[in-house]
């Protein structure tokens, strides 16, 4: 994926060069390409991010910032006094330090196996940098990455609704879906987005449902 080269047709909106480069070879490796689908790369993870830190979320616009700044627990959610942008911009930046200095080279750079090794070493809170925890930024960013693999593809990832066809999900529901959904038959279409719909690439009904294209499996 080019740094232009996204589902929605526009450039990255937040995110620096260096800052995809770290979030591509992440996040492949939190959902990696196999034999059943592409992995997060591919289907548009990094620019699902991007829109997020973009908007109202990255900035925390709806949630109050006032302090004081205390350890929470895992049940009072968010308790970090840097925003999402912050936390992304600060722990890629630390970490690629980090990494400059261990294997002198940022972490995009470094072999798969040292990258992997080193998530896994951010996971376990193992590496301790300077602003913020690594596990922290390691838990957000294992949270976005799930989402933008399986959001509609109008946030900017789960391209070609890969995340959707990994699970057999039809996305929008049609009448005729209503219609089977309560029968024992297995319900097998091609999936339809949001995104679909209001670019017109799928017909709608009479009531304003998709068109399912139906797929022929074998039971």
């Amino acid at each position: 994926m080019t740094l232009s080269d996204n589902p929605i047709g526009a450039s990255y909106l937040y995110l620096l060069e260096p800052e995809i480069r770290f979030l591509e070879a992440a996040v492949e490796h939190l959902i990696p390409t196999d034999e059943l689908s592409p992995g997060a790369r591919d289907a548009g993870v990094v620019v699902y991010i991007d829109r997020q830190l973009a908007g109202t979320w990255g900035v925390h616009g709806r949630m109050y910032r006032g302090g004081p700044w205390m350890e929470g627990t895992p049940q009072q959610g968010y308790q970090s006094r840097f925003t999402p942008q912050e936390v992304y911009r600060i722990a890629i930046r630390e970490i690629d330090q980090h990494c400059k200095t261990a294997f002198g080279r940022p972490f995009a750079q470094l072999a798969s196996d040292d990258q992997l090794r080193l998530l896994e070493q951010l996971e376990k809170d193992e590496i301790a940098l300077p602003s913020l925890s690594s596990k922290f930024f390691f838990d957000l960013l294992w949270r976005n990455t799930d989402e933008g693999f399986f959001a509609d593809p109008l946030y900017g990832g789960n391209r070609d609704k890969v995340g959707w066809k990994l699970l057999g999900f039809p996305g929008l529901p049609s009448s005729e879906y209503r219609r089977l959904v309560t029968s024992d038959e297995p319900y097998y279409a091609e999936p339809v987005s949001v995104l679909d719909v209001q670019t017109g690439q799928v017909p709608v009904d009479a009531e304003g449902f998709p068109k399912h294209v139906i797929i022929k499996r074998d039971r």
